[in-house]
Parts: structure tokens; sequence; C-alpha cells
């Protein structure tokens, strides 16, 4: 064999070893393909299937309007009982915490770098899915704003339910790299509210989440929107919420009122530490009404909970 052959191929490695980095998948040693775009056969036909889609250059989209172009376009069919937001001038109950929300949090950006937010909770039933939702959707009430939510809620995924959308292909179908990211983003009639599904049910979500292809999909597509919001799992109960929050910017915790009790609360912060926790936001403050009443707080450099609004 000729040293320009073996120059070439091992050109060709690299190439294809770094393509595979990129994209989050392990590939054999020897799955790389020959020059001029010849297939060794050295490792199979599933190697040489493998090869070819990641030597593929992943689309790089320019624009949302562009990114919007290739997704998914769905009819939503929103649950009425779980949106605040009926329209762009909605005065229900509730809306108007939101908003308040919405305007802190454009507040904190000013000082910080803020884009990728994580909701969660101490324990589930705390209205973590409730407020990823309507935050979401008081934010492109504004003119030309965008929001992508994702639901990183793997073992119990639930925000597609009151979007009233389809529940896949979605997040675990990409992180197994069964798919792109215009396949498993939903556009549906609420605004630019983008929307990513759990997907399909799988044994090994922490692992997915660890491999590398999360980020990926946030670096690709994040700075196309104004807003990325992750509702992941209650931090308690599994370590998805803190692999999660290390690609976030930031982390609402969500509690109940008249039911976190105060030190499953204080523990979700110990488990949070080292990440940036901007504050809670508490549900059903009045009369057990899921969202009448909602309070913000704030931390500052050293983390410590510092101001509080109503």
């Amino acid at each position: 064999m000729s040293r320009i052959y073996e120059a070439l191929k091992k050109i060709e490695r690299d190439r294809v070893a770094a393509l595979a980095s990129e994209l989050g998948v392990s590939l054999p040693v020897d799955a790389v393909p020959a020059p001029e775009g010849e297939v060794e056969s050295v490792a199979g036909t599933e190697t040489k299937v493998l090869t070819q889609t990641v030597a593929k250059s992943p689309k790089i989209y320019s624009s949302l309007d562009d990114l919007s172009k290739h997704c998914v376009h769905n009819t939503w069919h929103s649950h009425p009982k779980s949106t605040v937001f009926f329209d762009a001038t909605s005065t229900a109950l509730g809306a108007e915490q939101f908003r308040t929300l919405r305007s802190r949090l454009y507040q904190l950006r000013g000082n910080h770098q803020l884009q990728t937010l994580l909701i969660t909770s101490a324990v589930p039933g705390e209205g973590k899915t409730f407020v990823t939702s309507n935050l979401a959707q008081a934010i492109v009430c504004q003119p030309n704003r965008s929001a992508l939510i994702i639901d990183a809620d793997l073992r119990r995924p639930y925000l597609h339910i009151p979007l009233g959308a389809p529940a896949a292909p979605g997040l675990t179908d990409y992180l197994q790299g069964n798919a792109d990211e215009a396949s498993v983003i939903q556009h549906g009639q609420i605004g630019n509210l983008y929307f990513i599904p759990a997907g399909k049910e799988v044994a090994n979500p922490s692992e997915l989440l660890m491999n590398g292809r999360l980020k990926t999909l946030l670096d690709r597509v994040g700075p196309l929107f104004d807003w990325v919001i992750l509702d992941s799992p209650p931090c308690l109960l599994v370590a998805d919420a803190r692999v999660i929050a290390d690609l976030c910017d930031g982390i609402l915790l969500v509690v109940r009122a008249a039911s976190t009790e105060a030190g499953a609360a204080q523990r979700a912060c110990q488990e949070l530490q080292g990440r940036r926790v901007l504050g809670a936001v508490l549900n059903g403050v009045e009369g057990g009404s899921y969202y009448s009443g909602t309070y913000y707080a704030y931390a500052d450099k050293d983390r410590s909970m510092k101001s509080k609004a109503q």
C-alpha cells in the first residue's frame, strides 16, 4: 500500500474522529472511510453505515427562520387549565406574576450571561413543568422574542401534555444519535415558542444526558433563541438535574406553598451548590390555587439569597 494512500487515510481518520467527537458518537478504530469516498469493508456493514453518517457534516442554521424552515410544524392543542396565557393580552389569574418573573430575569440578564435556564424542584408535584410552560409563553408574548423549551425529564416527561404536543421524536432520540436537531424541534401556534419533547422512553436517562450530545444541542441551536428553558426531574430524587445544571446559565427552584417541606428545599439548594441558583418560585400561595401567588428571590455572586419581591 503506497505512502500516499496511508497519508490520505490518516487525514480521513482524523476528520471522522473530530466529527464523531462533536456529535458524541463512539466509533471503532477501523471505522474510517477509504480515500476518494470508497468505504473499506474491514469493520463490516454496520460500521460502514455509521461512518458514512458521521462523515456527513451536520447542517449549520444561520438564523431562527432558517431552523424554522426545517423543524417539525405541528398543531398543538394547549390544555386550558395548564396555561394562563390565552393570547398576548391575557389577564388570566397568574399571568401578571409570570410577566413579573420575566422582567426579573431580564434584569438579571443585564448584569450576567443568562440565556439557558434550568427549572427544577426538590420533589415531584411542585409545579416546575407549569412554570416552564407559562414562563416561556410570557416571553414569546413580547414582540420578536423567541424561546425554546426542552423536556429534559426523561423519567416522567410531562411538558408535552399542557402544550397538547406530540411526545416524540424528542430529546432521547437526539441523544442516541437517531435524529438531528430539526427533526426533534417542534413549532406550534404559540408565537415564537419552540419545543423539544422528551422523546421515546429509555432505560438509561442519566447516561444519555452525560454523553455530550445535550451540550452539542445547546451549542448548536441555543444561540438562535432569546431563551432556552429546560424542565428537569426533581433534584433530590436523581442526579439528572445536577448534570443539566452544569450546562445552564442559571437555575430556578420551584416550591409549592403548604406542600414543599422547608428541609427538602434546603437540601435541594445544597444539591445545587456550586451552580448559579437565581432564586425560587413559590406556587399556590392563596387558597390552594396553583398559580395565584408567586415569590421571587435572586442570588448574588456568593449565591446567598439576598432579595425578595412580591
